[in-house]
């Protein structure tokens, strides 16, 4: 699959079969998250895979009960450090929620060429989070990401026309 297919097939899953994803797959997502360019290639992030049943139960609750959370067979949690990223993107906010972004995109690419599902994960409870993985206080977490096979496939969700979201040569 090339990369424009894997941009139009990929699909936020929320039902996961519960076969578990082969060893080698897993290692060829997480290195094309780990390849992922960073504000001033500090590459401030860790990336916490969890492949345990109880844990990631635990995690259904710090998620607010988004249950398939639970069911899928992997779940990453991407995490940084703000004093380890470029402080001054843009001229004033640190790049670590970006820096993560991009490398947990590169995972949901990489894992619908691996005909994987993934969902972001926006909505957690950061300190649960951290309790349930014994993430330090000084780390952030930015994001969750389910990972395994879809039970369903689900349909592609409307887009805006590219003459809605792009404008050539300045504002309008």
């Amino acid at each position: 699959m090339d990369v424009y297919q894997a941009i139009r097939e990929r699909r936020s899953v929320r039902r996961y079969r519960p076969e578990p994803v082969p060893e080698e797959k897993l290692k060829r997502v997480l290195n094309a998250m780990r390849l992922a360019p960073s504000g001033k290639n500090a590459q401030p992030w860790r990336f916490i895979v969890v492949r345990d049943a109880a844990v990631r139960e635990k995690l259904v609750d710090a998620c607010n009960g988004q249950q398939f959370v639970g069911e899928a067979p992997v779940v990453i949690v991407g995490c940084g450090w703000e004093r380890k990223a470029y402080p001054r993107m843009g001229g004033y906010w640190n790049s670590l929620p970006v820096d993560v972004a991009i490398a947990l995109d590169h995972l949901t690419l990489a894992a619908a060429a691996e005909g994987l599902g993934t969902c972001w994960i926006g909505s957690f409870k950061e300190a649960a989070v951290k309790e349930i993985l014994g993430i330090p206080d000084q780390v952030q977490v930015i994001a969750l990401m389910p990972l395994g096979y879809p039970a369903v496939e689900p349909e592609a969700k409307p887009r805006k026309r590219l003459e809605e979201v792009v404008a050539f040569d300045g504002w309008s």
